[in-house]
Formats: structure tokens, C-alpha cells, sequence
């Protein structure tokens, strides 16, 4: 049962749409992107699935927290789709869904989602990145440690 069905653009609220970061590089080339959700395209639900951002970690949980490959969250313009936007409802709430493609100028924003479905952030990549060469570091230099005991010993 649809409600609040609207033509866009009526909002400049932004939606929010999560894709593997595959369909969204396959979008830089086509120029369209046409993933309804997990593992379903436009063609088989007749629209792609969005969400308002309060409702983006709730989607991640219920559909994407086991995708096993890398999660992009792209955020939409409505007022730059060339495709139709409606809310409908969807249980007790609303989900804005999107009647054809999602042309690539209407997405504002890529964003990397973490295995928790949280965005990544400079911060979070650089900490992580800083972690995991510290802790290479500290192994190489146990390891030449290790080493030198080990030939002090052979040497005495």
C-alpha cells in the first residue's frame, strides 16, 4: 500500500541508498545505477530501495551485515534524480524508494561503511593503517631481537 507518494523533487531532505562498492564503480562508467538492493536489481523489484539516514544502520543490520565485500553509502539528491521518488510505507514507517535509475549527478556523496556499518572516516582509515605498521614494526623487531639472542648464543 503506498502513502505519501510524491513526485520529485519535493525535498531537499537527502536519501541514502547502501551499495557494494562494486555497483558503485560499474555506476562511475555507466552512469546509472540500478541496484535495488542485496543481490536484487531495478528490473526484478520495480524500484531501489532508499532510506532516510536514521534509517540507514537499521537497513545495514537487517540486509548487509554479512555482505562479504566491501559496503559503500551513497548519498542522494532528490532534487537532482531524473527518476521518480515516493515514500511508502513499509511496516509502521516510510522508506523512500526510487522509480528508476539513480543518474550518478544525483549522488552527493560516497562513503566507505565499516564492517558495523559505520562510515569510514580519514581518521579511522589513518589510525588503522598507523595501527597495523606499528604492530609489523614491533614484530620485525622482536624477530631481529629473537636473532641476536639466538646468535650470541651459537657465537658463545
Amino acid at each position: 500500500m503506498r502513502r505519501d507518494r510524491y513526485p520529485h523533487p519535493v525535498t531537499s531532505e537527502r536519501i541514502y541508498h547502501i551499495a557494494t562498492r562494486a555497483d558503485w564503480e560499474a555506476t562511475i562508467e555507466s552512469g546509472t545505477y540500478t541496484t535495488s538492493t542485496a543481490g536484487r536489481t531495478l528490473a526484478d523489484e520495480g524500484f531501489i530501495h532508499a532510506s532516510r539516514r536514521e534509517q540507514v544502520q537499521g537497513v545495514f543490520d537487517r540486509y548487509y551485515a554479512a555482505a562479504g565485500e566491501p559496503l559503500v553509502l551513497l548519498t542522494i539528491d532528490p532534487a537532482r534524480l531524473e527518476s521518480e521518488v515516493c515514500a511508502e510505507a513499509v511496516g509502521d514507517d516510510t522508506y523512500p524508494h526510487v522509480y528508476g535509475p539513480i543518474n550518478r549527478k544525483a549522488v552527493v556523496d560516497v562513503v566507505p561503511l565499516d564492517r558495523h556499518g559505520r562510515p569510514e572516516t580519514f581518521a579511522r582509515v589513518f589510525i588503522r593503517g598507523v595501527a597495523k605498521r606499528m604492530g609489523i614494526a614491533v614484530l620485525v623487531m622482536a624477530l631481529i631481537v629473537i636473532a641476536v639472542v639466538v646468535a650470541g648464543k651459537i657465537a658463545s
